[in-house]
């Protein structure tokens, strides 16, 4: 009777004894979970875009792509219709070939034909010049012998004087002709073919800024204009997204920052795919005033800033598209 008693105290009290284990286990897991809170940051994915305009205005004529196609670097996106350049590149070119030819004349000189007539023109004053001097010789001989006044001996003399000066004109403009153009004439010629060429070149790159090319692999967002409309100068007609620069953009507090250092690696939910991707934090910046939590001032805590964290995917995902929504789970203990 009394082994049974024992047996059943002894029983009794390594239930109390199991029972108080339970009771403290479940204490200590209360106690080390109790102060913890789990938040949910969410962000958003963004991949980088740019917008094709042209340096021209003009009227659309064609699309190549549409909305949500895929384009290569290079690829044709639209053809633009531009009239008034088209007028212009014939203005360009006139002014071109008559520069072309004004620097061709400089070069070639003189024809011959107005060489020879040159050439012509200083015999005739040479023999002008003959005859002055012979003439002159006679009547400086009678003004010696006191025969002839001393105004005809004047008016003869210049007579004279004038043939010379005459011949000599005649000289220059033969060896004007032989030598052609100045030097001086020559480089403006030339210089002006050079800026008829220059202003043809501007022309030609207005003609190609009708016809859009794609900067660089990416996906047709969104087309603004349609066909038939005009587009003005810098206008957007499109946008491209690069889907291979993906990032997410997460607005966060101050005081969760230490989370989120640059450099920082954490893992995103992304329910749309219902996939986990690994990021980093790449970039981090102030939003300002008009973004900050403001505190209650009788519990003694201090207004909260917000930031604009940025982080990139380790490995570029084909299915995150722009838009989706990335959770972030982040546990922390209550203060």
């Amino acid at each position: 009777m009394s082994t049974t008693l024992k047996e059943q105290r002894m029983n009794t009290y390594l239930a109390l004894g199991v029972l108080g284990g339970v009771i403290a286990v479940v204490c200590i897991i209360g106690i080390l979970t109790f102060h913890k809170e789990t938040e949910y940051l969410q962000g958003q994915a963004e991949v980088t875009e740019y917008r094709v305009s042209s340096k021209v205005p003009g009227r659309i004529l064609e699309f190549k792509v549409q909305e949500g196609q895929v384009v290569r670097k290079g690829d044709t996106l639209a053809v633009l219709e531009a009239p008034e350049v088209e007028a212009k590149k014939a203005q360009a070119e006139a002014v071109e070939q008559a520069a072309i030819a004004q620097s061709a004349k400089a070069q070639h000189g003189a024809r011959s034909q107005q060489i020879e007539g040159a050439y012509e023109m200083w015999q005739k004053s040479q023999v002008g010049v003959e005859i002055a001097e012979k003439s002159f010789n006679r009547i400086s001989n009678l003004y010696k012998d006191g025969v002839v006044s001393e105004q005809k001996y004047d008016e003869v003399k210049a007579q004279r004087d004038a043939a010379i000066a005459t011949e000599k004109a005649a000289k220059s403009q033969y060896n004007l002709a032989l030598a052609g153009a100045q030097k001086e004439d020559k480089e403006m010629a030339a210089a002006q073919v050079l800026q008829a060429q220059g202003v043809v070149a501007e022309v030609n790159s207005y003609i190609n800024e009708t016809v859009l090319t794609a900067y660089s692999d990416g996906e047709v967002t969104e087309i603004f204009p349609h066909i038939g409309e005009l587009v003005g100068t810098g206008a957007p007609i499109m946008n491209i997204a690069m889907m291979d620069e993906q990032w997410v953009t997460f607005n966060v507090r101050e005081d969760c920052l230490k989370d989120f250092s640059i450099g920082t690696e954490f893992d995103g939910y992304v329910p749309a795919i219902e996939k986990d991707i690994r990021l980093k934090v790449s970039y981090m910046k102030d939003l300002g005033d008009y973004a900050a939590w403001k505190a209650t001032k009788e519990t003694g805590q201090y207004d909260l800033k917000t930031f604009e964290v940025r982080a990139t995917p380790l490995s570029v995902s084909n299915e995150v598209r722009p838009g989706m929504s990335v959770v972030v789970k982040r546990e922390h203990r209550r203060k």
